[in-house]
């Protein structure tokens, strides 16, 4: 690819979404060495706004840069992972409540086929698809969500999760079962016309979790009610 068929923009921000888009995908793993030259390359450009490029990312936590060894897609840090799920799990929880008067039997359906092509993924788990289908879903139950702040703080929290990288489901796939089994719940739940402080709790422990369940892998053995 040459950037001069590459949409407008200067070149640098053009690097920068070429890279990025890349991180995001898992094409460039973490870990993985971003070397300018070969990335300058492969962009037919000079190395000068592949380096500007680079600053961006690092500022955004996707990119680190180590002495001698130079700039690599960044390591999931946990701590930073914990308190995006924890405060995810409030705001969205508080939005999936707030949006479920709101919701008509057609957008639960939408959310219910969302949720059947997960259950299809289950057997052959392609755990990058799983992740958009699961964005996928709860987007149709937050975003009618009539208090903008409260949304604002949703799609931030998922925006952190994005520049995390990672896929839960990439490590733990067993989760994968239970997080679609928990979307049957929060979905009845709607349907029931439930109080929706008992729609709030659960779909906040829906995501509390996944990130215990992430945790506990990372530490030699998954939850027990993961």
């Amino acid at each position: 690819m040459s950037l001069e068929t590459a949409p407008a923009g200067s070149k640098s921000e053009q690097a920068y979404a070429w890279i990025r888009e890349r991180i995001l995908a898992h094409e460039y793993q973490p870990g993985f060495r971003l070397v300018l030259q070969t990335i300058a390359d492969a962009l037919d450009i000079s190395v000068v706004p592949v380096r500007e490029a680079i600053r961006r990312l690092e500022a955004e936590g996707l990119v680190s840069f180590e002495r001698n060894v130079g700039a690599r897609v960044a390591l999931i840090d946990e701590s930073e992972y914990v308190h995006t799920m924890q405060t995810l799990g409030l705001v969205e929880g508080l939005a999936t409540a707030l949006s479920s008067p709101l919701l008509h039997p057609a957008d639960l359906d939408r959310a219910s086929a969302v949720n059947e092509r997960m259950h299809a993924l289950l057997d052959d788990l392609d755990p990058h698809e799983f992740t958009r289908l699961n964005q996928e879903f709860h987007s149709v139950l937050y975003e009618p969500c009539p208090n903008p702040h409260v949304l604002d703080l949703v799609h931030r929290g998922w925006g952190r999760l994005a520049g995390i990288r990672d896929s839960t489901f990439a490590f733990v796939p067993g989760r994968a079962t239970h997080s679609v089994d928990e979307h049957v719940e929060i979905l009845d739940l709607i349907r029931d016309g439930a109080d929706p402080l008992d729609i709030e709790l659960a779909a906040r422990r829906h995501r509390w979790r996944t990130m215990d369940a992430f945790i506990a892998a990372r530490h030699g053995g998954e939850h027990p009610g993961s």
